[in-house]
This record gives structure tokens, C-alpha cells and sequence, in this order.
């Protein structure tokens, strides 16, 4: 096996078993901001999977979403059955709206993908790979990425769209 290999299968163990190490993380991240830009991603493997570089015009930027339904304001322009309801699942993923947060925060950056990284009981945390569409390092293709996260480009917002398989194995509608 391979050394990122190995690193996968700690991650994995750590969340499994629910680490002191794993737990002190969850605490510390629920005191932090929403949006925080790391150092350096926390699964690495994951990140180099889905493209992330240790490299200038890359940033790894964590984001928490709040568990549960979304709840909406009160009732306007009349009291249609359909309006009556408090709480309403959200129509995208919160893996998304992740995306979407950290996009927006970081508006001279394209979001590039995103990951799991933990969850306790009230949040869910995720990672998203920025990169840098002006800088020489970063590939070329960047510079066409306007709004990625938005137009559901990124591996999250695929699955939203229905592109996750082609072909033979995509499933019958």
C-alpha cells in the first residue's frame, strides 16, 4: 500500500472510532469562524485526489453548515397549504451550499472541489480547494472558470445535476 493510502485509512479509524484527537478538532472548529482558511488540508490524500496542489494559487478553506432543515419566514400573499409549513429541506446539498459559502467569501477565487472532513451533532464541516484563476502556476483551464460552484461544475454539484454516471450505468428515469 501507498503512503496516501495509509492516510485514508487513519482518517477513516479516527472518525470510526471517535478519537479524542477527532473530538478535540470538532471543538475547536465550533468555536472557530464559519469560513476559515487552513493551512493545509486535513485529509490529504482526499485533496490531492480531487486536485488540490502544494503550490501557490491553491487554498484549502473549511466551511461549517448547520445541520437539519432549512426554516423559512412566515406566511405572505396568502394561506396556501403548500406555505404552511415551518421547516423545508433545502433543494441543494449541504456539500453545495459549502461550496457556494466559501465562493462567495472568497470572490477572487473559483472553487475547485470540495470534501468531508467531520461532523458532530449540530454541524457538518467540509473543505473546499480554491485556486487562484490569475496565477502562472495554476493550470491554464482555470481562466475560463467563472462561477463554478453556482453552475453545479464542481463533483458536488454533478451529483445535484444528475451527471454522476453515463452511459450503460446511468439509471433509468
Amino acid at each position: 500500500m501507498g503512503y496516501y493510502r495509509y492516510m485514508t485509512e487513519a482518517f477513516q479509524e479516527e472518525y470510526k472510532n471517535k478519537s479524542p484527537l477527532y473530538k478535540q478538532r470538532l471543538m475547536q472548529w465550533r468555536r472557530e469562524p464559519a469560513i476559515v482558511r487552513v493551512e493545509r488540508p486535513l485529509n490529504l490524500s482526499r485533496a490531492r485526489n480531487l486536485g488540490y496542489k502544494a503550490k501557490k494559487g491553491y487554498v484549502a478553506v473549511r466551511v461549517r453548515i448547520k445541520k437539519g432543515d432549512r426554516k423559512v419566514p412566515k406566511l405572505k400573499k396568502g394561506r396556501k397549504p403548500s406555505h404552511s409549513g415551518r421547516f423545508f429541506s433545502a433543494q441543494l446539498s449541504d456539500q453545495v451550499i459549502a461550496e457556494q459559502r466559501a465562493s462567495r467569501k472568497y470572490d477572487n477565487l473559483e472553487v475547485l472541489n470540495s470534501y468531508w472532513v467531520g461532523d458532530d451533532g449540530i454541524c457538518k464541516y467540509f473543505e473546499v480547494i480554491l485556486i487562484d484563476p490569475i496565477r502562472k502556476e495554476v493550470e491554464v483551464d482555470a481562466k475560463n472558470r467563472k462561477g463554478r460552484a453556482y453552475r453545479g461544475l464542481t463533483s458536488a454539484g454533478r451529483k445535484c445535476r444528475g451527471l454522476r454516471f453515463k452511459g450503460r450505468r446511468r439509471p433509468k428515469q
